[in-house]
């Protein structure tokens, strides 16, 4: 399993560094080339280096003491391969095609972004631990009066219809397959679905709402953007203690934090600047900017290197999500 998720991130970052090197290597040919650290291996003559690993190491998940040697063989073979592909790029002259040269620069570009990005989020404070017990405190229905539910749910868009008259059909105690039956019956779209999910699995803002809706019962529940008709078939209490909520509330609030402060930035940086949209571009620009749907908690994976109990897991997944 470990193998599986190293394997995931690490073609992503190799391929990150794979244009990095061809950049590398032009530089090198106007007598750049940069002095390596401590070498690792080397490849027809090109070093790699310890440092080129233990960057590639610190943005792998799931590494810990025990597989990190593994890790670091994965993270060499991969670099082996990579630079003896570089070297036949080069051999065919692709570092001078026009479509690699865009790849290039466009990977300069966003890694000349994210390091500002990262820049602005490291200068932020970190979260209080009054910061985020109140968070806990606020959040019960996610955390101290946390419920997995068996939910069968009809989803329909605010403006497909009217709110009261649904309101009348789905308190008249009808089944969810009546209630669909009778929005199709008046040309309302609904998505359907069921299962069993967490609270953090949940829409964050439809959780006070559902935990008012008892076992057997079906309610409307309105959303910002959507009218959720949700039958709550069972479910279950499955508490989050606040010591085991603490490191993943922390992490939310940091993202939180850092996604202000990069908005705010950003906002400060499109002010100051001249910026002119030409052609179709300007029309585009002028449209109005359609509103982000309301966020789901996502359900990824854990990563091994995280704390492995049902409720830890549970809750970084809806951290996860709120990021």
């Amino acid at each position: 399993m470990y193998a599986n998720k190293v394997q995931k991130i690490l073609p992503s970052l190799i391929s990150a560094l794979f244009i990095v090197s061809l950049a590398a290597c032009n530089d090198d040919k106007a007598g750049a080339k940069a002095a390596a650290t401590q070498v690792a291996a080397k490849v027809n003559g090109a070093e790699i280096s310890v440092h080129q690993i233990n960057g590639l190491l610190a943005k792998a998940t799931g590494v810990t003491n025990e597989n990190a040697p593994r890790a670091r063989k994965e993270i060499l073979d991969r670099l082996v391969d990579q630079q003896l592909a570089v070297e036949q790029a080069l051999a065919k002259k692709l570092d001078r095609n026009p479509d690699v040269l865009l790849n290039i620069e466009a990977a300069r570009r966003e890694i000349l972004a994210r390091s500002y990005v990262e820049q602005i989020a490291a200068a932020q404070p970190k979260s209080t631990d009054e910061e985020i017990k109140r968070y806990y405190d606020e959040h019960p229905d996610l955390f101290s009066k946390r419920r997995v539910y068996n939910i069968q749910e009809l989803d329909i868009p605010k403006n497909a219809g009217s709110v009261d008259e649904l309101q009348g059909y789905v308190s008249s105690g009808k089944s969810i397959e009546e209630i669909a039956n009778w929005l199709k019956s008046k040309n309302i779209p609904a998505r359907g679905s069921a299962g069993t999910r967490a609270a953090e699995q949940l829409p964050i803002e439809l959780l006070p709402q559902l935990a008012k809706i008892k076992d057997g019962q079906t309610a409307l529940i309105e959303g910002p953007q959507m009218l959720y008709v949700m039958r709550v078939v069972a479910s279950q209490a499955a508490p989050i203690d606040e010591a085991t909520a603490k490191p993943w509330v922390q992490q939310f609030l940091q993202n939180q934090r850092n996604g202000k402060a990069v908005g705010e930035e950003m906002k400060k940086l499109k002010d100051a600047a001249k910026i002119e949209f030409v052609g179709d571009f300007a029309t585009l620009a002028a449209a109005p900017t359609a509103t982000a749907p309301a966020a789901t908690i996502a359900d990824p994976k854990t990563p091994e290197s995280k704390p492995t109990s049902s409720a830890a897991n549970a809750l970084e997944k809806g951290v996860a999500g709120l990021k």
